[in-house]
């Protein structure tokens, strides 16, 4: 079975090598435009963030990145569709970020210890 894994990785490898060559990138280079759009599209959701949440609601949000990036991201991504939309009137404070977070984190489980 890791055999046959193997030879599948190898195989998909090669062909990804082979469709780079007939594009005229090689693979490093499409990693390196890869990284770079990625950073520029991180530097663009920053700005968009700069703009639209005060510096308040921006610490909480940066600190909420550190423990918990799951919902950090979601987040930024509910942040950046309300602004596409035209949904945002004002800039979100904490308050309002504090609603957000509310709205999209899950409900905290109800644990009972019984005991016998």
């Amino acid at each position: 079975m890791d055999d046959l894994e193997a030879a599948r990785r190898r195989r998909l490898a090669e062909l990804q090598a082979q469709q780079a060559r007939a594009t005229g990138q090689d693979p490093a280079a499409q990693a390196q435009a890869a990284a770079q759009q990625a950073a520029s599209e991180e530097a663009a959701i920053e700005r968009l963030l700069q703009q639209v949440l005060e510096p308040e609601a921006r610490e909480r949000l940066q600190r909420i990145r550190m423990s918990r990036p799951d919902l950090a991201t979601e987040v930024t991504r509910q942040l950046a569709g309300l602004v596409q939309a035209g949904r945002l009137a004002r800039r979100v404070g904490d308050e309002d970020l504090k609603k957000i977070l509310t709205a999209l984190s899950p409900p905290d489980r109800d644990i009972k210890i019984t005991r016998k």
